[in-house]
């Protein structure tokens, strides 16, 4: 880790943090610009090195785009940083109180761990550099292996951007290396950091920058079953098209988003007809290459782990090819998963599913008792069902987002989005997606009977002494 680096990162911090709103909206456009410029020679670099197909690169890419110039959108006025103003009242309750003025302030320097499966999106021009950047912060972006010359390629993109867009020196920057990365978790420089990613990657970093003099804010996320609920009365109404979208859902893009409906509880009186539906599309599936060696073995040792295991029927084995693994399907009964949830529950980060059948209306709560922190959380139901209303209250006490009547596997980038959920889903209640995601990396400060003239310009008014 170069102490240089850190040291323009800092600089930077300082001059960043005084930039009006309107020219931090400039260079996100800027950067937006340039990355959509570029993509004739991004995607192919991304396809090489990721196994993922060009159009859905194409589409990532422009979601990447569009996430910076939704952010700038969100800082071009003062709204963001949230100004509050009370003035002096020696008639207030509790003694009076003085002149304070609270502002949110870029937190510094701000750590990125890229992820593999998202080569833009939650990568080196991510939802985390693009929502650090925003709030004001210098971004030190640390590759993931899975595509080095993609991260190389699209840091040449962004540094050149935010260049013409006159930002300092150490704004951006590439770092290269697992030991570099977390010694710069430790640096003092370093104010926060994000990641996405394993479990355990996530919580090996999340205890590093716990263990500091000064522990920093990590936001990580790092995976989810992501559970779906389906009522007797829509298996009843729409079962083929609950298991078209069942299927297409949890293999989209092999299996890889960590928003994957790793479960799905049905009716067990029609769980044999809809086993039988989602099979017939597995079957018409062919095989696909996943990110990397390390995924596809971990894969295979997860789908084989829940194979062997005694409770576990096995529908569709999958198995691997040449071409990559094939897709698996897997079923159960509650009764078996509530007697090994620990295991059963577990993530399994590719092209396989587990069904688990439920006897009876009044199980579908019992089963989501078995969830503590996901990302998300399905309901297929009908909104006159008796269970319809505490099944929605009890997902929401465990998820970051509940979906309806419909599949998680899209995160749409917004203002009203949350991506993220409790532990051990992710360690912070804020999102990494949409506008909101600025708020990780900003802290309040609170100013107290200063002059005017002393005051970061959205405090200031013109009686203020």
């Amino acid at each position: 880790m170069s102490a240089d680096m850190l040291r323009a990162a800092t600089v930077a911090a300082r001059e960043l943090a005084d930039w009006p709103p309107g020219r931090l909206a400039t260079a996100m456009n800027l950067v937006a610009d340039a990355l959509a410029a570029a993509g004739d020679k991004l995607v192919p670099i991304a396809a090489r090195e990721s196994h993922l197909p060009v159009p859905r690169l194409e589409g990532e890419l422009a979601r990447t785009v569009f996430q910076f110039r939704l952010l700038a959108g969100e800082v071009t006025g003062d709204a963001y940083r949230e100004p509050v103003v009370d003035h002096a009242d020696p008639d207030w309750p509790a003694g009076g109180r003085p002149d304070l003025r609270r502002l949110l302030r870029p937190i510094g320097p701000v750590l990125v761990f890229g992820a593999s499966n998202f080569p833009f999106a939650f990568s080196v021009a991510g939802g985390d550099t693009a929502s650090a950047l925003a709030a004001g912060c210098p971004v030190i972006h640390k590759g993931h292996p899975g595509h080095p010359e993609l991260a190389e390629a699209t840091a040449a993109v962004v540094s050149g951007a935010l260049s013409r867009a006159g930002a300092p020196e150490g704004t951006f920057a590439l770092l290269r290396g697992e030991e570099a990365a977390r010694s710069a978790l430790q640096a003092p420089e370093v104010k926060a950091a994000a990641f996405t990613g394993s479990p355990a990657g996530g919580r090996a970093l999340y205890a590093l920058a716990a263990s500091r003099p000064d522990p920093i804010p990590f936001y990580a996320e790092m995976g989810s079953v992501n559970p779906v609920f389906v009522t007797p009365g829509a298996a009843a109404r729409r079962q083929a098209e609950i298991a078209a979208g069942y299927t297409d859902s949890y293999l989209l893009g092999a299996g890889q988003f960590c928003t994957k409906p790793g479960v799905l509880f049905y009716p067990a009186d029609a769980m044999p007809a809809f086993e039988s539906l989602v099979a017939d599309r597995i079957r018409e599936r062919a095989a696909a290459e996943l990110l990397n060696e390390r995924i596809s073995a971990a894969h295979a040792h997860r789908r084989a782990e829940l194979a062997a295991h005694p409770a576990i029927r096995v529908v569709e084995p999958g198995g691997d090819t040449a071409d990559g693994p094939r897709p698996a399907l897997l079923a159960t009964t509650l009764d078996q998963v509530r007697a090994d949830a620990e295991t059963l529950l577990a993530e399994c980060f590719g092209p396989t599913s587990l069904l688990v059948s439920y006897d009876g209306e009044h199980e579908l709560l019992a089963a989501a008792r078995l969830f503590t922190g996901e990302l998300t959380a399905t309901v297929h139901g009908e909104t006159a069902e008796q269970v319809a209303r505490p099944l929605v209250r009890r997902l929401a006490e465990f998820a970051g987002r509940v979906v309806w009547n419909g599949w998680p596997t899209g995160v749409a980038v917004t203002r009203a989005q949350h991506h993220g959920g409790p532990a051990p889903a992710a360690t912070g209640t804020f999102t990494s997606v949409g506008t909101a995601a600025i708020r990780r990396f900003q802290r309040p400060v609170a100013y107290q009977d200063l002059p005017g003239e002393l005051l970061p310009e959205p405090l200031r008014e013109g009686d203020h002494g």
